[in-house]
């Protein structure tokens, strides 16, 4: 039996269901973390977002029919928390979730967990000027390495939408690293 599946089962049943969404965690917790990470940009916000993320997966695991991996169903719920969680701020600060993101970005160089250089930093400027569903290709593409196919389950979009949105986004970021 296939191990996601496996884990899956032990999921859905009451009696194992700790052990297992404990492992499910180790396993994913990371990935997901860095995958929220790249849309709300911040921290506190993306450690904030996946507590969340997990709590959903948590209460909604014996909704989960196996028609996509589990990790794709997962990734996005991961998605749709951390586009949630833009727009909340957004309207908290009554500003666009688009300038929410530029103000992340702005913030980069103060956050203590931010790791990254001076060429890191105007990458994620660049990404933070793409409209969000080509960010979000973008990211998945570029730094998770992610499939079409697996981009298509989590953004319930074709490939071929997902491939042009790909492509528009990388001519975009080229033309604002190179200008100056």
């Amino acid at each position: 039996m296939d191990k996601e599946v496996d884990l899956v089962i032990r999921l859905q049943k009451a009696a194992t269901k700790e052990n297992a969404f404990r492992e499910l965690m180790k396993l994913y917790k990371e990935r997901l973390y860095w995958h929220i990470r790249k849309i709300v940009i911040n921290h506190d916000d993306a450690d904030d977002v996946l507590q969340n993320t997990f709590i959903k997966v948590y209460r909604s695991i014996d909704k989960f029919k196996g028609e996509s991996k589990l990790f794709s169903w997962m990734y996005r719920i991961a998605t749709n928390e951390s586009i949630t969680h833009l727009n909340k701020n957004a309207k908290r600060m009554q500003i666009s979730s688009a300038e929410i993101q530029q103000h992340a970005v702005n913030s980069l160089k103060a956050d203590v967990y931010f790791e990254g250089d001076a060429i890191q930093h105007k990458l994620q400027q660049a990404i933070a000027t793409l409209p969000q569903k080509q960010q979000l290709v973008f990211n998945m593409k570029y730094f998770d390495d992610l499939k079409y196919s697996e981009i298509s389950q989590v953004l319930e979009t074709s490939e071929g939408a997902l491939k042009a949105s790909y492509h528009i986004a990388v001519k975009k970021i080229e033309a604002f690293l190179t200008a100056d």
